[in-house]
């Protein structure tokens, strides 16, 4: 087992707590690393199978086992093939976990898995696909109303496990019969939800990253709307709506956050009164503090954006029978405040705007005054002489030209005027 020692020299990491990092729901045994034998004192150990499947084995044989280690195990009926994840005394956490406790009838390990198991292993493995298409077909020919979504094979290929997706109470007592007769190994159904079939598939969500139930989620909780409400979020099925067809499980990560920051926020029902106008709530940044009232209800236009302290001081002194002048100290309710232009968002110039001289109205201020310069030089009179109160204009000179030199002057003549 060996050790990686980090360069800033504050500890080290275990080599050998990591796990395959291609397995699903991999857990990091902090305590593997261990020198006086207490990381062997339980003889059970976390064996994962296809996918998010798991089951805990009792080591009976005292077997050398570390993580990744594949080996075969006690099955009804035979012997199935998995990867030991865990070992150690996180395992009976583990178990705890999920409300199960040592049993001396507990499974056992057989061994580590030999080339024999292996090739068997891969054999069945491949089956998988062609198996899951055929019963699609059976199950649509008897007119089932259920989705197959998944099937696992045994490790040495004598039972398949058919996961299937059904709203309601199915009858395949007749699938499995077919079933049975066409693939000549023992039938399971379990019946899974939209949530287990996304991670079983996998995907990428609309955050740019891999499903969180196809990687690191082991229980679903359900989502309600509420969660939407709390976050101020629009609902619309279809960005509320994952893979699955049913509401994000991400909605809930934050719900929480947004309950203990709204018990900062003012009541959304109390309207605040100025000495000029009664302002109405519009909407709110939670998170950020900010509440924006309107003295139209649902209307843009002269609508204040201040911070919920503020809203809460106003609130107070209306309690008190007393009306601020405005709302916020440095904006003047109704003078001073600038209508919202509702159809500014749909403006093809409004990135155009406080651009300096590159921008889209500075050209055209440009192009129309040289214009109009133009048009006044075509509408001057001719050249007319010289006289002393007239100026001539310089003419500009062509930098790509060589400068002309002056003649030089006779005796006794007098330069033109």
């Amino acid at each position: 087992m060996g050790d990686w020692i980090l360069h800033n020299g504050s500890g080290r990491l275990c080599a050998g707590g990591c796990g395959r990092q291609d397995r699903q729901l991999n857990t990091y045994d902090w305590m593997a690393d261990l020198k006086d034998g207490t990381h062997r004192e339980t003889e059970y150990v976390e064996v994962q199978f296809k996918n998010t499947r798991k089951g805990y084995y009792r080591n009976s044989g005292g077997l050398d086992l570390h993580k990744g280690d594949t080996v075969a195990v006690e099955a009804q009926p035979g012997h199935d093939v998995g990867v030991v994840t865990l070992t150690g005394p996180l395992v009976p956490l583990q178990m705890a976990k999920a409300n199960l406790k040592p049993d001396a009838t507990a499974r056992r390990v057989y061994r580590k898995a030999k080339v024999g198991d292996l090739e068997k292993w891969k054999m069945a493995k491949a089956r998988e696909h062609d198996t899951m298409i055929r019963a699609r077909q059976i199950a649509l020919s008897l007119n089932l109303e259920m989705k197959i979504g998944d099937v696992e094979y045994q490790g040495d290929g004598g039972k398949a496990i058919f996961y299937y997706i059904a709203e309601g109470r199915v009858d395949f007592r007749q699938l499995i019969k077919v079933l049975a007769e066409v693939f000549r190994v023992r039938i399971e159904m379990k019946q899974i939800g939209a949530r287990q079939e996304a991670g079983r598939i996998g995907g990428i969500g609309p955050c740019g990253r891999e499903l969180c139930c196809a990687t690191w989620m082991t229980s679903f909780v359900s989502v309600a709307t509420a969660a939407a409400r709390l976050q101020d979020i629009a609902l619309n099925p279809q960005k509320l709506a994952g893979q699955c067809a049913k509401l994000k499980c991400c909605l809930n990560y934050e719900a929480d956050i947004y309950v203990e920051a709204s018990k900062r926020m003012p009541s959304r029902e109390i309207p605040l009164e100025t000495a000029d106008a009664t302002f109405y709530f519009l909407k709110a940044d939670i998170l950020a503090g900010r509440v924006t009232y309107s003295p139209q209800k649902g209307s843009l236009e002269g609508a204040v954006n201040i911070s919920a302290r503020r809203a809460l001081e106003v609130m107070e002194l209306n309690r008190r029978g007393t009306k601020p002048d405005c709302l916020d100290d440095d904006t003047q309710i109704g003078r001073n405040a600038r209508p919202a232009d509702l159809l500014e968002q749909d403006s093809l110039t409004r990135f155009d705007r406080g651009k300096g001289k590159n921008s889209g109205n500075a050209r055209k201020k440009k192009k129309k005054n040289n214009a109009a310069r133009m048009q006044q030089e075509a509408a001057a009179p001719g050249p007319q002489p010289a006289d002393a109160t007239t100026t001539e204009r310089p003419k500009r000179n062509n930098k790509s030209k060589k400068k002309k030199t002056p003649k030089e002057e006779q005796p006794g003549e007098e330069p033109a005027a």
